[in-house]
Formats: structure tokens, sequence, C-alpha cells
């Protein structure tokens, strides 16, 4: 199936029931239900005993989404039924709002330097949002990181098999869901979880080669370059988040497959979250998906991240915001599913190494004139605290911390 063009198939009509004992209770149809503001807590659905076994019915077949639609599945299964004030937030509204797209190319000349910094600041303080050209990661790289995971994801199941695993302790992880056990509604997408850089025996041959290169080449070339932009930012010398913050110490992947979906307006890719990160970087390919939260005219709304070709998506995280003392925004964002697929992704999170993850400490770096915002916390802390408030709907982590 490797270089298929994306198929649709919502056409269906036939009902299955595969982990679906549910399915005759399942909430209505969520175009008909009364919505809630974007902000509003969304509720929760009660986790059952039967919904338990349906959850361990479908992970036991390591087969994950991509083996519902080989099967072929033309009903979502309760098990991904979303809520519907998560789903759907009445008719999109006419807005001018365009995420900002920053050419890097010019970086290494100092007359234009400034001007980069300063887009690069706009966007980082406003949007938290922004996509790059001119990057500095080849189109043979990002081709081939695509097709990697696609040609993964797409092997047999018994091929796929001894990567899947729910034992965080390994650096290379497939599954289906992190949280599928904890999660009050599972989500339309498999994933292929690196830890850069593993073993060359833990990688699934079709990624071995193309993964590490890659993830050296978003790590070295452009991460360096966006945290020397986002440094001066705030005032510092380029080097100051990778040498004096740690910024550039850790990359983990999550190469994320969305198969194309029978009912899309039932369940979401990703749910509305930000990143327990200091910066994202993501690869995607043409068929869309990805939306951020913004402010338009006073009012939250979703707006598309269209892909651009040639272009990598940044977004600053958690961990960022508050080392920026609020400065740079950390803003929600979700992935819609699509009755047209597979949509395939890589996202490239700046973390700190795991094992320094205890020790690390993240203080606000804070201009003259102004207090800090936060308390100084550890990754580990922070990180704690995103899982515990993950799941609810305009929750921040970084509110535990905030002075």
């Amino acid at each position: 199936m490797h270089g298929q063009q994306p198929r649709d198939i919502t056409g269906g009509n036939t009902l299955a029931h595969t982990f679906d004992e549910e399915r005759a209770t399942a909430s209505p149809h969520p175009w008909h239900a009364q919505t809630k503001p974007v902000n509003q807590k969304e509720e929760a659905t009660p986790i059952t005993p039967r919904r338990v076994l349906n959850l361990k019915a479908f992970d036991e077949t390591r087969a994950g989404v991509k083996g519902l639609v080989d099967a072929g599945v033309t009903a979502v299964p309760s098990i991904f039924h979303h809520p519907p004030e998560s789903l759907a937030h009445g008719a999109p509204r006419p807005h001018r709002f365009t995420v900002p797209v920053i050419n890097l190319s010019s970086v290494v000349e100092s007359a234009k330097r400034a001007e980069v910094v300063a887009q690069v600041r706009a966007a980082a303080e406003t949007f938290g949002f922004f996509q790059v050209v001119g990057h500095g990661v080849p189109e043979a790289a990002t081709s081939a990181m695509l097709a990697a995971v696609r040609g993964f994801i797409e092997e047999p199941v018994e091929a796929k098999a001894p990567y899947y695993t729910r034992d965080t302790g390994r650096r290379v992880r497939y599954q289906s869901n992190l949280d599928l056990f904890q999660s009050t509604a599972a989500n339309w997408r498999d994933t292929l979880f690196m830890e850069m850089p593993p073993a060359p025996e833990e990688l699934p041959a079709a990624c071995r080669l193309v993964a590490p290169e890659y993830a050296r080449l978003v790590q070295q070339r452009l991460g360096r370059t966006l945290l020397g932009l986002l440094s001066e930012a705030l005032g510092r010398r380029p080097g100051h988040l990778e040498e004096e913050r740690g910024c550039l110490d850790g990359l983990s992947l999550a190469c994320h497959y969305y198969p194309a979906c029978p009912e899309p307006q039932l369940t979401l890719g990703t749910p509305r979250h930000t990143d327990a990160s200091f910066l994202t970087v993501l690869l995607q390919d043409a068929v869309g998906g990805l939306q951020v939260l913004v402010d338009l005219d006073g009012a939250a709304a979703w707006v598309d991240v269209p892909p651009v070709a040639g272009a990598l998506v940044v977004n600053v995280g958690d961990f960022l915001q508050l080392m920026s003392n609020d400065r740079f925004k950390s803003v929600e964002h979700r992935v819609v599913s699509n009755g047209v697929g597979p949509r395939v992704s890589v996202a490239c999170f700046f973390r700190t190494d795991r094992a320094a993850a205890p020790t690390r400490v993240l203080a606000p770096i804070v201009a003259v004139g102004e207090e800090a915002r936060y308390r100084s916390a550890t990754v580990e802390e922070v990180v704690q605290q995103y899982y515990k408030v993950k799941g609810l709907a305009g929750a921040s982590a970084l509110e535990h911390f905030r002075l």
C-alpha cells in the first residue's frame, strides 16, 4: 500500500459491531446535540466494566485502528465516541486568521536575523504556533520519514506485534492510544513512539535508518536554530536556551497514523491538549486535520493549520511557557478525524531526557521590571501535573505552579 493516495471510506452503510456491545446505548449524533462553548469543561463518560472489556478486546488484537479499517468497519465503535461538546462547537465563523509562515533561510545573515527574531517573537507571544520554511531539513529526509512510518504501520499485524506494548520502560513502543484504559474516549489513530536515540535493534526495520537521521536533522539543525531565535526573542544570547536551560538535551518522536474514518463526526484523531515539551516540531502530510484554538474577537474558536508544501509546524510547549514567564504561549490544539486518509504525521518533542527529569529545574526567565509568574519546578513535577489534568478541557498543568 506504500505510496497510495488517501481514500474516502465514509460512504459505507454496513453496521459493524466489533468491540461494540455499547453501541445501542451510545450518545446521539453530535450534530443533533446541544453543544457547549469551546472553553467549557467537558463531561466525563463513565468507564463501565463492559467498556473495559471492549477496550481489552480491542487492545489484545494488537492491530490498532488500522486493523478495524482493514476489517471493513463502517461504523465507529462506541469506545471511540467522544462527548458531543468536544466535537461540535457550532458552525465555523468567518475569519482572516492564518498561522504565520516564517522563512528561516536568512537567519545566518546578520542584517536579516533581527527581522526573523521579531517574526518568531510575535508568533510565540500571540498564537504559540507558526510554520517554518527554509529550515534546513531536506525534502528527501521528510519524505523518507513519512514513508517509513506509513510503511511500518501498513505491515501485517504479525510483523508489528513484537513492537506493540504498553511498557513505558521501552524506548520504542507501537500502540493505539497511550491512555487507552484511562481516557473516557479512545482516539482514531495508531502511534509509533521513539525516545531518541534507541539502540538500532529496538527500531522496526522500516524506520531503522531513516528515523535516527531525521531526528538528528530536526534536533541539531532546526532545533538549534529555533532555540537561538527564541533565546534572542527573550533578550538573551542565542545559546541561552540550549546551553543553560537544556532545551536541546532530549528528543522524542511520536509518529501518528490516522486511518480514514467512516464516521468522523463521532470521534477525534487527537483531543484538545497542550504539549509537555519545550518545543514541538511537526511534520505532516497533505491530508490535514490539525487545528489550533485561538481567540477571535473575544471568543475561542478552532482554526485549521493547513499543510504548506515543504513546511514544518512549530509550537511552544508548557515547559517553555513557564520558562518564558508567560511571554510565549503554549496553546491548545487537536486533530479532527477525516473521511479521507490515512493522515501521517511525525511530532518531534524537545524534552529533557527521562533520566534527568527528576533534577532538571524549569525556572522562569524574568525580564527587568517584571515579577516571576511561576515557581520553579522540576520537569518531572510538571509532567506529573500534566497527566493529572489531561482530559479536562481548558485545564493547564501550569496553573499548579503559578504564583
